[in-house]
């Protein structure tokens, strides 16, 4: 049976290892965008759920995240059509 050199066989295995250990941080990196997306979608809803409770209270507004000062919507005229 004819063999490769042990240089060659060397150079395949670590290149094999290599592979294996990338796949490995690339399903752990896939898992943790998935858990991470999950965590996003959760804060994005406690987030809608919130503005509800700010409306009830102050009204549709606009509010500055960095002073807490907010600036009230105003509501559009409606106009008559005749």
């Amino acid at each position: 049976m004819n063999k490769i050199s042990e240089e060659h066989l060397k150079t395949i295995q670590d290149q094999q290892t290599k592979l294996n250990n990338l796949l490995n941080q690339i399903g752990y990196v896939s898992a943790q965008k998935h858990g991470l997306l999950h965590e996003f979608g959760e804060i994005n809803r406690e987030t809608e759920d919130f503005k509800s409770v700010l409306e009830a209270e102050y009204g549709q507004i606009n509010i500055n995240v960095e002073t807490g000062e907010y600036t009230e919507i105003e509501k559009p005229e409606l106009s008559k059509v005749d």
